[in-house]
């Protein structure tokens, strides 16, 4: 991420009065085809969307409106990259703000990195987004490398692809140690969980 990138100001997102408000999928999707003509952007969108709520049911147990807040932070957390890089997460905060979403999604989205953004993750989804959005734009990389991209890929290819500073440089590991370090879990679980669900996002 672009260290141009200006720091949000703010810690405080939305109102606690709009909690339960959420954008349909399919408007939230019409809103990311709007603003963004990368296909490689688009997709690296809904694959964090899907690994945020398999994350959320699966291992938070989470019912069908907690997953969906997981799902559309993780569509929308790089929304406005491509059209305003040097104001990302400011501009998709505000039009969310706008349209009374839920606080807890836009909270979430302008968590995803605290170096950038000046916003600490608080909550479990917070420090998810976190997680996943470096790693998995690390193991798309890694996958387009391989003949039969996803398929055979195992964790341990990836953790030595991570060692290697010169591939995909410009995913910051730095930033994917300090939010391992927020979480219970391996960074070879969280990597085996991105692989087994983002193989099947098109």
């Amino acid at each position: 991420m672009s260290e141009t990138v200006q720091p949000l100001g703010r810690s405080e997102f939305g109102n606690p009065a709009n909690a339960g408000n959420l954008l349909t999928i399919e408007d939230a999707t019409a809103l990311l085809n709007q603003w963004v003509n990368n296909d490689r952007l688009r997709l690296h969108m809904r694959q964090v969307a899907a690994v945020m709520k398999a994350w959320a049911i699966e291992k938070e147990d989470a019912d069908e409106q907690i997953a969906m807040k997981w799902e559309l932070a993780g569509l929308l957390h790089d929304a406005d990259w491509e059209r305003f890089p040097h104001d990302h997460c400011r501009i998709i905060i505000e039009e969310l703000e706008q349209r009374n979403i839920d606080p807890e999604i836009i909270h979430c989205i302008a968590s995803h990195g605290p170096r950038y953004f000046g916003v600490e993750p608080n909550n479990r989804m917070d420090k998810m987004i976190y997680v996943f959005d470096e790693l998995s734009g690390f193991i798309h990389a890694s996958a387009l490398i391989r003949p039969t991209r996803y398929e055979g890929m195992d964790v341990k290819s990836v953790m030595k692809k991570l060692k290697t500073p010169s591939f995909a440089a410009q995913v910051n590991r730095d930033d994917i140690t300090d939010s391992l370090s927020r979480i219970d879990f391996s960074l070879e679980e969280i990597i085996e969980f991105i692989i087994r669900i983002q193989q099947h996002v098109q």
